[in-house]
């Protein structure tokens, strides 16, 4: 009679040990975790590629206005 007690607290624990964790219930599978990052990747990607689009702009932009100043330099004499 004694055996029953403890062969129930054995089962016990061994079920709780077996069932997952609350963690585990909460994040979604491997595949859709990839694909969340994959699509935060190609968003950064994009805004990377715009802000280099206004970089490429504005260095242009600079170097017109520094070949405007050299022209306008050159012409001024001395």
């Amino acid at each position: 009679m004694k055996f029953l007690p403890g062969l129930s607290a054995v089962l016990s624990l061994a079920l709780v040990a077996a069932s997952p964790a609350p963690d585990a219930l909460k994040t979604p599978p491997p595949d859709q975790q990839l694909l969340a990052l994959v699509k935060e990747v190609q968003t950064q990607q994009i805004t990377i590629a715009e802000n280099q689009a206004k970089i490429d702009a504005k260095l242009a932009a600079i170097a017109e206005y520094l070949r405007l100043a050299q022209i306008y330099s050159s012409r001024g004499g001395k």
